[in-house]
């Protein structure tokens, strides 16, 4: 039997009525593009630290890898399958790609004029450059060639094209060159193309020593490197043209549930397939001959309007990489450590801290590290005799899987949920399933079809009860986020330590449900996706319409990834005509157009593009002045819904609501510094500056933080 719920259809007069709604809807695709739009803008911010405006356009550059692995694949399949999704016809799937990739294509030349124009003009004048050839004194040109024939040569393997070297499989984003050639080979044959390609062991950026360069912040791009010696890898040759080029492909897995017996295995066998996917895009140098484009096309069985022009590296995000090579504070966003919570202080009984009431953490302004102690802790104390946890990112290097595996090996009952399925990070999550069984851990991969989205942790003490008796505790964490050390500090997210009876007797359930494939047991706290998510979501939004239709308070704040599910975007339009105040904060993508006259009149959507990615989850409702508040894993989207199980939990603690909702709704609604506002026509506009005072949230945040962190170390020394 299916573990997806069937979901309940609209009557037909319902229909009509959301009809011309839905049709005014925003496209997925062209509101990704925008995001990255708004991702490109902080790279043009001049208040933006130099090195980090940098760095907006590699992320830019990945985030666009990224969508036309998925997105872009996922439009070319269903017009070479001849099926189009979402009720579109197959001449509007065309338009439709047709628009994205025109869109896409007009980002990526953007991308590359600020990149040529402002930020390496701005670098240079700050004596850091990327050298190219003509630029090289004698002695970097000298240092260039013995890099080349030391590090680079051993590593390359020229491949001349004919009929005995037919042209080879290109792995996806892998940086190639192709090269032209006159005359006849050594063997007497005419072979005029020849292909290398670029070791992935080797850096994409070379800093040169500064004893050599004169000056301390040189760098060489190794594409440049391999131009610079294409001669000496063609010995009695003429080069009559070369490029580098690189090719994107279809990324997406596809893994048929009634041909799998097990997951893992399947996926071992799948994911090299990622690497050959269906050709997407060629990007060349745009200094590259039409005939070799046109040759590169021919191979890959593309056309011209698939082919990208690049006015610089074709793998522009590997300039990231100087970022990190250069140390020029404030070239940079200021640093700053995330403090600890006051209500856990550093060396105390953490489990005894989550006794005394729960504990909210703002990451990254507060630090992860409770998170590591709590299952380390876990690991490491007799008393505890049951760890469980679910696993959706977590990195090749992490702390808490370390300690999962400890525990493993100290005897204790570890039961994981790893979610073999989480996009570019399958092989991770399959090394750490290995290693967790390994130990003796119980190791299940959730519901085939359904993505374990959710973020929890429960673990099981034995204490002391009524005299001579002992019985077991739970205590356990939920967040927004993943169980990941970098994205921690990185990602904007929610956490909460309880020990709330009722809580984690429902993490039991969930975890029980997941690992048995049995019905879900009813929940008395927490919201479960695929099952009772996505009803209560309406019903908590058409309670508030309700409530303003009785001319009670109502108002609806809601701050997500992503908002495109349409019954709950239709919820909101019926929830705005009843009079309820609206206001949401989407940091991509977002299908509902606001302000519409009498359709959303009621409703704002902003966004947020600042230092850190804004992640959490959060939901606020009036309900009449009691204040509902939810933290949860999921975004508004029937995926989330429908096809991954997800956690919302109340956060009902008074003074822990305050804070989420100060910290995680009303400082954004306040921001005027990175916030974009979204129009009834589906643009986004950065908000207009005034005279009123500069409000930045995440500036707000790391400030408040870090006066309570100072205030905390004050105390602790008096």
């Amino acid at each position: 039997m299916s573990m997806i719920p069937s979901r309940v259809s609209s009557n037909s007069a319902v229909d009509k009525t959301h009809a011309s709604s839905r049709d005014a809807r925003i496209n997925r695709e062209m509101s990704l593009i925008a995001f990255n739009r708004r991702v490109l803008a902080m790279a043009i911010e001049p208040a933006v630290p130099l090195l980090e405006r940098l760095r907006y356009l590699c992320i830019v550059g990945n985030n666009l890898d990224e969508f036309y692995e998925i997105r872009v694949a996922g439009l070319r399949q269903q017009i070479y399958l001849k099926a189009p999704l979402d009720g579109m016809s197959l001449p509007e799937v065309r338009a439709l790609y047709t628009q994205v990739t025109d869109a896409a294509r007009e980002l990526i030349d953007r991308q590359y004029s600020v990149l040529n124009g402002e930020i390496l003009p701005l670098l240079a004048e700050r004596g850091i450059r990327l050298l190219n050839q003509a630029d090289r004194s004698p002695a970097v040109r000298d240092w260039a060639t013995e890099y080349f024939q030391t590090d680079v040569r051993p590593l390359l393997t020229p491949i001349g094209l004919d009929p005995s070297h037919p042209w080879p499989q290109i792995v996806n984003k892998s940086l190639n060159f192709i090269v032209h050639m006159s005359g006849r080979n050594a063997f007497g044959r005419p072979a005029s193309f020849a292909l290398i390609k670029a070791p992935r062991v080797l850096p994409r950026v070379i800093k040169i020593p500064p004893a050599i360069a004169g000056a301390d912040h040189q760098f060489l791009l190794l594409s440049s490197v391999i131009h610079a010696h294409l001669a000496d890898l063609f010995p009695g040759r003429e080069i009559v043209a070369y490029s580098q080029f690189r090719l994107t492909r279809n990324a997406d897995l596809a893994i048929d549930e009634d041909d799998v017996t097990n997951l893992r295995q399947a996926l071992r066998g799948e994911l090299p397939q990622r690497q050959f996917g269906l050709p997407l895009r060629l990007e060349v140098a745009s200094s590259c001959p039409d005939e070799l484009a046109d040759f590169l096309l021919g191979q890959c069985g593309l056309t011209d309007d698939d082919l990208y022009r690049c006015a610089g590296p074709v793998n522009i995000m590997r300039l990231s990489s100087m970022v990190d090579e250069i140390d020029i504070d404030e070239l940079k966003f200021p640093s700053f450590v995330p403090v600890r919570s006051a209500r856990i202080p550093t060396g105390a009984d953490i489990l005894g801290c989550i006794r005394a009431g729960d504990i909210l953490l703002h990451h990254p302004y507060q630090s992860f590290d409770p998170v590591v102690e709590f299952i380390r802790r876990a690991a490491e104390d007799p008393a505890v005799v049951a760890i469980k946890q679910t696993v959706y990112r977590t990195g090749v290097n992490s702390l808490l899987m370390e300690a999962l595996l400890d525990a493993a090996r100290r005897g204790k009952e570890v039961t994981v949920v790893v979610e073999l399925m989480a996009r570019f990070d399958e092989e991770a999550n399959i090394n750490w399933a290995e290693q967790l069984e390994s130990a003796g851990a119980h190791v299940v991969y959730g519901v085939f079809g359904l993505k374990t989205h959710a973020k929890l942790a429960l673990i099981y003490r034995r204490e002391n009860g009524t005299p001579a008796v002992t019985k077991l505790v739970p205590y356990a964490h939920l967040g927004t986020g993943n169980y990941h050390p970098h994205t921690t500090k990185l990602y904007t997210d929610f956490g909460l330590l309880t020990a709330n009876h009722e809580v984690c007797a429902d993490i039991s359930n969930i975890f029980a449900h997941i690992t048995s494939l049995s019905r879900a047991a009813p929940l008395a706290r927490l919201l479960i996706a695929p099952f009772t998510m996505h009803s209560r979501v309406l019903q908590l939004i058409r309670r508030e319409a309700q409530h303003a239709r009785e001319g009670r308070s109502a108002c609806i704040r809601a701050k997500m990834n992503a908002l495109l599910d349409n019954a709950t975007i239709d919820a909101l339009q019926e929830a705005s005509q009843a009079g309820v105040n609206i206001e949401l904060i989407v940091r991509g993508a977002c299908a509902l157009r606001p302000g519409v006259t009498g359709i959303s009149d009621n409703i704002k959507v902003r966004s947020i593009i600042g230092r850190f990615l804004e992640h959490h989850r959060v939901w606020h409702f009036d309900n009449g002045g009691a204040d509902d508040v939810w933290l949860s894993s999921a975004d508004w989207m029937s995926r989330n819904f429908f096809h991954r199980i997800e956690v919302a939990f109340p956060v009902e603690d008074p003074e822990l609501k305050a804070r989420v909702i100060d910290e995680g709704i009303e400082i954004y609604l306040r921001d005027n510094c990175n916030a974009w506002n979204l129009d009834s026509q589906g643009e986004w506009s950065k908000l207009a500056t005034d005279k009123s005072p500069a409000i930045c949230a995440q500036r707000v945040l790391l400030e408040k933080f870090r006066d309570e962190g100072a205030a905390a170390v004050l105390n602790k020394l008096q």
